[in-house]
This record gives C-alpha cells, sequence and structure tokens, in this order.
C-alpha cells in the first residue's frame, strides 16, 4: 500500500503535522476548524479587547467550517461526495448541538457518512467545533 503526504493551497492555517494523507485508496484528513484562509480570524467568535471570547455564533463556525473542509478534500482530489466517515468534536454539546445537526443534515443530506460527535473541554485557540474525516479517492 503506498501513502503520500498532501500539501494544501488555500486551506486555514494548521500546526505542524500534515492536513491529510493517502493510505491506498483512502483519505485521512486532520482536524479542520472555522479559521478563515490566510489569517487567524475565526468567523463567528468575537473577543474582547485582551482576545477573550464575549460570545460565538455555532452557526456561522459551522458554516466556515464545511467550507474549509470542502475545499481540503477537493484540492486531495476527492469530492464532498466520497467522505465515508467524520468525527466531530464540540465544545458545548448542550446548547450547540441541534444547531450543528440541522447544518450538517443540509450538508451530508445526500452522502450521509458514518459519523462520531464528542463533546471536548477545548479545542485549540477560540473554536468551538472541529472535524476530522476519511474519504475515498
Amino acid at each position: 500500500m503506498t501513502e503520500e503526504k498532501l500539501i494544501h493551497n488555500n486551506s486555514p492555517e494548521h500546526g505542524c503535522y500534515t492536513q491529510s494523507r493517502t493510505a491506498g485508496n483512502l483519505i485521512f484528513f486532520s482536524g479542520v476548524g472555522p479559521r478563515d484562509v490566510g489569517s487567524k480570524k475565526i468567523p463567528g467568535v468575537n473577543t474582547d479587547v485582551d482576545g477573550n471570547v464575549v460570545c460565538y455564533e455555532i452557526e456561522t463556525q459551522c458554516h466556515s467550517l464545511f467550507k474549509n473542509l470542502r475545499t481540503i478534500v477537493e484540492n486531495a482530489g476527492s469530492s464532498w461526495d466520497n467522505i465515508i466517515d467524520v468525527t466531530v468534536f464540540m465544545t458545548n454539546m448542550e446548547s450547540d448541538f441541534e444547531v450543528f445537526n440541522s447544518l450538517y443534515s443540509e450538508y451530508f443530506h445526500d452522502t450521509q457518512p458514518c459519523r462520531t460527535t464528542v463533546e471536548v473541554s477545548s479545542l485549540p485557540s477560540s473554536i468551538s467545533i472541529e472535524m476530522k474525516c476519511i474519504a475515498t479517492i
């Protein structure tokens, strides 16, 4: 089985890890957040002068996250329809899950990949949601 690390253009900033890696006919994607491409700005997050989160809009973060995920999946040579497995990390399942699930249903209405959703105490920076997935080529 051949493996390859993929480099993605027009994708949000990430840490010292590869955003995706192929293995056979599968592409494994690292966690993707809602950050704007080319900046550290997080759509839907309002902060005070000290950088503390004052409030956030999960709907705005979800739309940005899905846009980023689609870009990365397509840059890797796959497509939205080829996503077969999704893992979702949320920082506030109780207040955000209903909105997320409704939007998820719209974005994945036709493909319906397997999904696991877990609540975590925090995510990198002030994002409230992150997703990782597996797709076929």
